[in-house]
């Protein structure tokens, strides 16, 4: 039985983590933005204040309460909700990922005192080497990066021809 059980639930765990790695990927620079706005200079003076334990506490208090996000939006996915199960998903995993990572920036140095710590995100982060070297995760950045490029060539060119109508209908 556990034989059989084992390349499944490896599957659902490469699947989960994929989903993290895609969505940080897509909406690292809208973060970033959002962390730069006025409402959270407060905010991020507090966490800065935290001892490590504290921000190793504060840290957990978005994985703990968001993480089963996933499992709920699989299974309104699964029951036919498939709309709701993929906005929950959205709305949770950008929230989820927003908070860790901003807690994360502002609290690095404390973090990484913490050995425990300090041990998973070295993991961590040969998780994400791996995955970057994969042959399928490079086929899908080059994709996105040609999208990407695709999509502001044709929103120049809009541009352009709407500066060009404008010209024309003002002579």
């Amino acid at each position: 039985m556990s034989r059989m059980f084992k390349p499944f639930v490896f599957l659902i765990a490469a699947i989960y983590f994929l989903v993290d790695a895609v969505f940080f990927t897509l909406f690292k620079p809208v973060f970033r933005r959002l962390a730069n706005c006025w409402f959270f200079e407060r905010v991020r003076a507090w966490i800065e204040s935290l001892r490590p334990y504290p921000a190793l506490a504060l840290f957990l208090v978005p994985v703990i309460l968001l993480e089963p996000v996933k499992p709920l939006a699989a299974y309104l996915t699964a029951t036919g909700h498939i709309g709701r199960g993929f906005a929950l998903l959205i709305v949770g995993e950008l929230l989820k990922l927003l908070l860790i990572e901003r807690l994360f920036c502002v609290n690095r140095d404390k973090l990484m005192s913490i050995p425990a710590f300090a041990w998973c995100h070295d993991r961590f982060c040969q998780g994400q080497d791996w995955v970057a070297s994969l042959p399928a995760w490079q086929l899908v950045r080059r994709w996105s990066f040609n999208a990407k490029h695709a999509v502001q060539r044709h929103a120049l060119e809009f541009k352009a021809a709407q500066k060009r109508k404008r010209l024309s209908w003002r002579s």
